[in-house]
């Protein structure tokens, strides 16, 4: 059987790229085609101007539905910003029947409660993600389905956001042509896409350092526990650069690329760059030393700010499996390096290629960690709504139209409802 092709969308600050891709027989993901467009109308991971972030994103889409064959007319869209953020909640139901064991039906009514949560004014509710279950008092249920009780209750992950941020999305998608599947934080994309689960298992910071914001997640026995944005990525290195060597932006940007290093130990103290001068005006040189220290003090000060955000998590002694850096960032020289200078903890480098089948090296890079992730949701959420169809159309060729047809084309209906919301 066909596998169901999915479409990445990542807006970021630095671009918005568009990967298409679909489940190959063996489990692995192919990446069939990329594009990507210079992202002019995002800063630090909010859209700021609807306009040149519609044109950027018909132009990576029209340069990955080239390359894949494919009409792109849905996609899962990532979101991102400083407005995000996360809180802990607990979520109880009562059941009526103590014979009836607890089923997807009644977990989905408690998350589905979640949603209905009071919100500063404002804000709206991104996701809900169940992290232990109770039981009639008795704690640490993993999975509750299939076990008997009357008092269901779950600790809830919330990931809140501003309406008008996601607002903002849906419309530049929807101005673009397309339909989004679903709104997804970028860095839960990016864990699907560089983490294994056994990192997720032993505890487990994410770091994905973009162009406009550094988002961390930090996994422990398999469940997010902690979530947060720091409003600070590669483009005020990269403005720290311009400002420190009296240089336009896109030679500062190159800088940062081609001789940028995260310590500057690791410099030699004679390696000089030379820049044209603008105009006929005389070369200027830089010393890479000098380049390195500047990036070393704003890398230092971002990676304070998610040393900050694992302490305050409260897993900083549990995360075994240390740190995993991806996004644009993680290719920075001796970035591993420097953050376990920073934090003490164990760091790699995480690349999306763990998940993808003979893909070239372009999608292998950190920073596509975001839109391959967006794609693996993307098929795990549609082989799920694939299941309640199968489900529902059973159930209805059983019961031919009755009562019990209007019960699962409801409950269809609800489905197709959250995957949209």
């Amino acid at each position: 059987m066909e596998s169901e092709i999915v479409v990445g969308l990542d807006i970021g600050t630095t671009k918005i790229a568009v990967l298409v891709g679909r489940r190959t027989e063996h489990g692995k993901i192919e990446i069939l085609g990329i594009g990507k467009a210079e992202s002019l109308g995002v800063a630090r991971g909010v859209v700021l101007n609807i306009d040149e972030t519609v044109r950027a994103i018909k132009e990576a889409v029209n340069e990955a539905s080239n390359k894949s064959g494919v009409d792109i007319k849905v996609v899962s869209v990532g979101i991102a910003g400083q407005h995000i953020k996360s809180l802990q909640h607990r979520g109880m139901r009562t059941r009526r029947s103590l014979d009836d064991e607890i089923s997807q039906a009644d977990i989905d009514e408690l998350i589905d409660d979640m949603y209905r949560l009071a919100m500063s004014p404002g804000e709206e509710i991104i996701h809900v993600i169940p992290q232990e279950y109770i039981i009639d008092s008795e704690v640490g249920i993993k999975n509750p389905i299939g076990m008997a009780g009357t008092r269901l209750e779950a600790n809830f992950h919330i990931i809140t956001g501003q309406v008008a941020a996601a607002k903002n999305i849906y419309k530049c998608v929807n101005k673009a042509g397309l339909e989004v599947a679903e709104l997804t934080l970028e860095p839960l994309a990016s864990s699907e896409a560089v983490l294994s689960e056994e990192e997720k298992e032993a505890g487990v910071v994410l770091v994905d350092i973009g162009g406009g914001t550094t988002d961390v997640a930090i996994f422990h026995d398999n469940i997010i526990r902690h979530t947060a944005v720091i409003p600070f990525g590669g483009n005020i290195i990269t403005e720290d650069i311009k400002e420190g060597c009296s240089i336009i932006k896109a030679q500062a940007e190159l800088l940062k690329i081609k001789f940028g290093s995260a310590l500057a130990g690791e410099n030699q103290e004679n390696e000089i760059v030379s820049i044209p001068g603008l105009r006929g005006r005389p070369h200027k040189e830089i010393s890479v030393r000098n380049l390195a220290h500047i990036i070393q003090a704003r890398m230092e000060e971002i990676m304070e700010h998610v040393y900050y955000e694992i302490k305050n998590s409260g897993y900083e002694k549990k995360l075994i499996a240390g740190i995993v850096v991806t996004g644009g960032g993680g290719q920075l020289k001796h970035i591993t390096q420097l953050i376990e200078y920073v934090t003490g903890m164990d760091t790699r480098i995480g690349y999306p290629n763990e998940h993808l089948a003979g893909s070239s090296e372009d999608v292998a890079n950190p920073s596509y960690a975001t839109g391959v992730g967006l794609v693996m949701r993307g098929l795990k959420t549609a082989h799920k709504k694939k299941a309640v169809e199968n489900t529902v159309t059973q159930h209805s060729k059983k019961t031919k139209g009755g009562w019990f047809d209007q019960i699962f084309s409801k409950g269809k209906q609800w489905f197709e409802e959250d995957e949209n919301a």
